[in-house]
């Protein structure tokens, strides 16, 4: 799953002059599931007592899958929509997405959230080819 992007930002990208705001409306158009995945976890990681909002439904498809890995796997990708959302966000299980508020970060349930640990307890035989 590409970008897809409009000839007048790759030409601005080849003389190195995008902003992040081109950048990440790129991403929405291109992506829209996982975008929808992402702006529901941020803004509910915004307003929730809870230590993280997280999303753990698997993707309808496979086409919604691969825009979620797409997103989450890409530095730049993920990046800019770390800082459009203002949230760190955590990748399990090719679908499962939290948001942590940043001052979360480097705390304990961050930590366990992004732990091998977690990793294996949330792995289950029916998710092993996703």
């Amino acid at each position: 799953m590409s970008l897809d992007v409009p000839a007048a930002l790759l030409e601005r990208a080849e003389s190195g002059r995008i902003d992040d705001a081109e950048f990440v409306d790129c991403v929405r158009r291109s992506l829209p599931y996982a975008w929808s995945v992402v702006s529901e976890v941020a803004a509910r990681a915004a307003v929730t007592t809870a230590e993280f909002a997280d999303h753990a439904v698997p993707p309808p498809g496979e086409a919604e899958r691969g825009q979620l890995l797409r997103a989450l796997a890409s530095d730049a990708i993920r990046g800019g929509l770390e800082r459009h959302f203002g949230v760190k966000l955590a990748f399990q299980n090719c679908h499962r997405v939290a948001a942590f508020p940043l001052g979360a970060v480097g705390g304990e349930t961050y930590r366990r959230f992004i732990s091998p640990v977690a990793q294996i307890r949330n792995q289950s035989p029916e998710l092993r080819d996703c």
